[in-house]
């Protein structure tokens, strides 16, 4: 049966956003406007403030990553890239401390993608800037649709090869980095709706609980050849103690004993599995497997917890 299409028409942004500050950053910062950013670029964006001040300026966006806390940019431009733009993500960055930069531009100039590129070469690890491209669409008479398109992120691996010394690290740094990147094709083809982060040359990967007191961790130890996944929860030794009271419960859910650490900054409840060979390729799957199956449970059983917990 032949099937009529319909036409996709792009529409002016300012159409929608007459105001940058007014209209634009108000809706940026919605939750599930950030949330839809924050699945574009693997990167979990919680909001802590918008216009937020850098001396006698203010950056658009303040946030920070959910689960590790970094702190996080976002200056948006309903216009083509310009110089002055590209000054005040670095002075916000500055301003800031922070490790992620966004950039949300209409249209990106030849020089300015060289500009973003180069800083991703040429800072440290730490440090990650994303140029991003938006764009409006829609169906005939439908109502508008967002489209965030990444022109510009973060080399990791580029990053990993440059930071390292030749001393014998290397390999296992570049391999924790495929680890992490094959995990998270992996999951990504099961599962379209959880939100995973951009991987990171070391020997574990966050995910996200929806909640500032804690998140999920996944560790690959090539060493001991340990695969794990652990509950990370950081300077809260009231919910440490009040997950500890109900150890028996918990790990009833879990189906195992669990290893209870209770450090002086943050307290961890883990797992693991003993493999033949952290890094074998022939058995990757089944290592992604037990670590997104770990992961989905502890993210139900805790989060359950954590809500118990608040109440």
């Amino acid at each position: 049966m032949k099937k009529s299409l319909s036409k996709l028409n792009k529409v002016d942004l300012r159409d929608v956003w007459e105001h940058e500050a007014l209209d634009f950053t108000n809706w940026l910062s919605q939750k599930e406007n950030l949330d839809a950013l924050s699945e574009e670029i693997g990167v979990d964006i919680k909001l802590i403030k918008t216009e937020a001040n850098v001396g006698k300026f203010s950056v658009d966006i303040l946030a920070e990553e959910e689960a590790s806390g970094r702190k996080i940019i976002i200056e948006n431009q309903l216009e083509d890239t310009n110089h002055d733009h590209l000054g005040k993500i670095i002075t916000y960055a500055s301003g800031y401390d922070a490790e992620i930069i966004i950039w949300i531009v209409r249209h990106v100039r030849d020089e300015h993608q060289k500009a973003i590129d180069w800083l991703n070469e040429h800072t440290d690890e730490n440090i990650g800037f994303f140029l991003i491209k938006i764009e409006l669409w829609q169906i005939e008479g439908s109502n508008p649709a967002p489209k965030f398109e990444i022109i510009v992120s973060p080399n990791e691996w580029a990053k990993a090869i440059k930071i390292i010394p030749p001393n014998g690290i290397t390999d296992t740094k570049l391999q924790q980095l495929e680890f992490w990147n094959k995990l998270k094709n992996y999951i990504r083809g099961n599962d379209t709706i959880i939100r995973l982060q951009t991987p990171r040359p070391q020997h574990w990967y966050t995910v996200s609980m929806g909640s500032s007191d804690g998140h999920v961790t996944l560790t690959v130890n090539s060493r001991e050849n340990l695969i794990g996944c652990e509950v990370y929860i950081s300077r809260n030794k009231e919910l440490f103690n009040f997950l500890k009271k109900q150890k028996e419960e918990i790990e009833k859910e879990i189906g195992e004993t669990a290893e209870w650490v209770d450090a002086a900054v943050a307290s961890r409840i883990r797992i693991k599995k003993a493999v033949s060979d952290a890094f074998n390729q022939a058995e990757a799957d089944k290592y992604f497997a037990w670590l997104y199956e770990k992961a989905i449970l502890f993210q139900k059983i805790f989060g359950k917890y954590f809500r118990d917990f608040k109440k």
